[in-house]
């Protein structure tokens, strides 16, 4: 994971420069600044939108005893998105703006689920890394868990 991040934050800033040259060679160096600027505001009205439909059927999941896990993932989906957008540059608000578009957030996010869940491990006893949850068992007492502390009495 290491050097993936690595090359990531080493290719993406090149690429930003590369964009930022080209597209201000062709429309001049004012726009292409309005243009990073606008794409940021129009991004963050979106991101803003989104969030709040996002957070509505979450909530409405949990009113009806549901779990919200589709709905929280693609709220890290939209914090990424928002990272992106406030990025300056043209290619991060094009990710940033993949990832608003509901479609393609949805896409995405049911792919890393799947992704998460092919690639984790059960052990034989049904858990996860060999972890394993006994629904009869109990949970056992030690010095280690005992906090002692002092009662105040506060006496006007």
């Amino acid at each position: 994971m290491f050097p993936v991040l690595t090359i990531i934050f080493l290719i993406v800033p090149v690429v930003e420069i590369y964009l930022l040259i080209e597209v201000g060679q062709v429309i001049g160096a004012l726009w292409t600044a309005f243009l990073v600027v606008l794409t940021a505001v129009i991004g963050v009205r979106l991101l803003k939108f989104q969030g709040i439909s996002t957070l509505m059927r979450a909530q409405s999941k949990m009113q009806t005893g549901q779990m919200p896990a589709q709905e929280m993932f693609e709220g890290i989906g939209l914090v990424l998105a928002g990272a992106f957008l406030l990025t300056p540059g043209f290619f991060t608000d094009t990710v940033g703006f993949i990832l608003l578009f509901p479609p393609t957030r949805v896409w995405l996010v049911s792919k890393v689920v799947s992704r998460l869940m092919t690639t984790a491990r059960f052990s034989p006893r049904g858990g996860l890394h060999g972890f394993h949850y006994d629904s009869n068992a109990q949970p056992e007492k030690s010095e280690a868990d005992v906090i002692e502390g002092v009662n105040y009495k506060h006496e006007d």
